[in-house]
């Protein structure tokens, strides 16, 4: 017969020994994950500008270069971010396109136009995010897995016809709800903006008027905010030939060789990031995604998902 006493101690040496293992699986996750936040904290400043070229050009017409900045979610202070968007002018846009969400703090809005001032030399035009309406609020990182989601409480407002006029005094065309024509290089874009879908504002106004019956040579480029799959669609449908979007960061935090674990939409997660083609109802059209220049000041890091602004060289067909 087992001797009980000899069993219980078994047991309790079992106990102390599932006890200490799981202490130390604890405190190895936790300098993990301290490491994690640290290496995150230093990558959200690693700026850096990712290239694409597309031939959607009129044969015969002129290369056509964008700068596509998106998510810049400024804050005070924010010195090394603001002299990068400085230094953005040596790439020498012909046109800025701002997909929005430019801000993370109140106080914001005067920084960040200063920061803004050589790239607002530049012809641009811009939509609103939700973070140009209301600032960011702390909330669980975990909510982001649960889907898009509504705010039951309104946050503290932003004054964003502040921010938009400072962008139109300097020239920059607001595409919010609107449409617009724009030539350049004795060649017309019409723009089709959007007002941002994760606040439920979107709504396609269509083409610049006359511009259907129009024989001149021309591009129609959508731009929108948050990528929802029913403004990709709508756009698409509409006969947009390049839709420019940010909304996403790229995931944020992303696992190397996988990629994003959200895209805070609708949108798949291996679209959060890049130039995609998109597909609704036989039409098609590339959509530029931008990953994002900062973060919520709430959420201060980036992994596996280095900031950045889009350079994009647009080529005459063939």
């Amino acid at each position: 017969m087992t001797d009980l006493s000899s069993l219980a101690g078994r047991v309790r040496d079992t106990g102390r020994g599932l006890a200490a293992g799981a202490a130390k699986t604890a405190v190895l996750a936790g300098v993990a994950g301290a490491a994690g936040l640290v290496y995150g904290s230093w990558e959200k400043n690693q700026f850096g500008v990712r290239h694409e070229k597309l031939a959607i050009l009129p044969e015969g017409a002129a290369p056509f270069r964008i700068l596509h900045l998106s998510d810049i979610h400024f804050i005070p202070g924010q010195t090394k971010k603001a002299e990068w968007l400085r230094s953005l002018t040596e790439h020498e846009p012909d046109l800025v396109v701002n997909t929005g969400d430019n801000l993370s703090h109140r106080d914001a809005i005067d920084p960040l136009l200063d920061a803004l001032r050589p790239l607002l030399e530049y012809p641009g035009v811009f939509v609103p995010g939700s973070n140009d309406y209301f600032a960011p609020r702390l909330k669980s990182p975990l909510g982001y897995f649960a889907g898009p989601s509504r705010q039951r409480k309104a946050p503290p407002k932003l004054d964003w016809p502040k921010l938009r006029s400072g962008f139109g005094m300097a020239g920059w065309v607001d595409l919010s709800n609107r449409n617009q024509s724009l030539v350049f290089n004795r060649m017309r874009f019409d723009f089709s903006g959007m007002d941002d879908p994760h606040l439920d504002l979107e709504r396609f106004t269509g083409w610049p008027q006359g511009s259907a019956s129009s024989t001149a040579p021309s591009l129609r480029i959508g731009v929108v905010h948050a990528p929802y799959q029913r403004a990709l669609d709508v756009l698409t449908e509409a006969g947009s030939e390049l839709i420019l979007a940010g909304h996403t960061h790229g995931g944020q935090v992303c696992i190397p060789g996988y990629g994003a674990l959200v895209s805070n939409c609708d949108l798949p997660t291996w679209r959060a990031r890049g130039l995609h083609d998109w597909e609704s109802k036989g039409h098609t059209a590339p959509v530029n995604v931008s990953a994002g220049i900062g973060t919520s000041r709430f959420a201060p890091y980036r992994i596996a998902c280095r900031p950045e602004a889009v350079v994009l060289d647009l080529l005459p067909k063939g």
